[in-house]
């Protein structure tokens, strides 16, 4: 199929406040040893794969929302 035959009618366009809020790519992810409480461990790894990808989110967020704070 070509980009031409595509339909895009049904798609909402993307303003201003989705570029707002999207995420820069940081690069690579870095390897590093770190240290958590076994409970803390254990309830993330209860979620499965893909546990080490959600404990870096949640970290995101709050580095995000501190640096808001320091606003």
């Amino acid at each position: 199929m070509k980009d031409s035959d595509i339909d895009f009618s049904e798609m909402p366009e993307l303003g201003p406040d989705f570029f707002a809020r999207a995420i820069i790519w940081p690069g690579p992810k870095k390897q590093i040893t770190l240290r958590v409480d076994p409970d803390v461990l254990t309830f993330f790894r209860k979620h499965g794969r893909g546990y080490q990808t959600t404990i870096n989110a949640v970290l995101r967020k709050y580095m995000e929302a501190q640096k808001e704070r320091a606003m």
